[in-house]
């Protein structure tokens, strides 16, 4: 059996992406018995990783999604075409960290993605790519 097993998706820049993320990362985890990694968890991180794509960065091209299943956890990363960040993801007091990133004002309507997938998380971060960046976390096993 191999040590990793990985999807790339192309997924519509629409909210009918997150559905579609959601159920993939649930069959993978689901159907992949290697990985004991929470698949609840794994999927709410999932769609908030793909509604920020769809809804903060601009353009027509698809976004894509790519899982990786490996026996100590799975890595979730969402490519989009923007290379700006997505906000301060990392480890809460990191450089550039302010008080919102980690405590959204509890009267507005968003603002909790990034700060959710920052406290569920074993880790999680944004890199640039050649077209521009990837957001994505990581979730350790769970015990079998």
């Amino acid at each position: 059996m191999p040590d990793v097993f990985a999807w790339r998706i192309p997924l519509p820049r629409t909210t009918a992406a997150v559905p579609l993320a959601r159920a993939l990362v649930r069959t993978a985890l689901t159907d992949v018995p290697v990985v004991h990694a929470d698949s609840d968890t794994a999927e709410l991180l999932t769609a908030e990783l793909v509604a920020n794509a769809v809804e903060h960065t601009a353009g027509e091209e698809p976004i894509e999604l790519v899982v990786e299943l490996l026996a100590d956890g799975c890595q979730v990363e969402v490519h989009d075409g923007d290379p700006r960040p997505p906000g301060t993801l990392g480890p809460a007091g990191a450089p550039g960290a302010r008080p919102d990133d980690l405590f959204p004002d509890p009267w507005q309507e968003h603002g909790r993605g990034l700060p959710l997938i920052r406290a569920l998380s074993s880790a999680c971060g944004h890199r640039p790519t050649a077209d521009g960046k990837a957001v994505w976390f990581t979730l350790a096993a769970r015990p079998a």
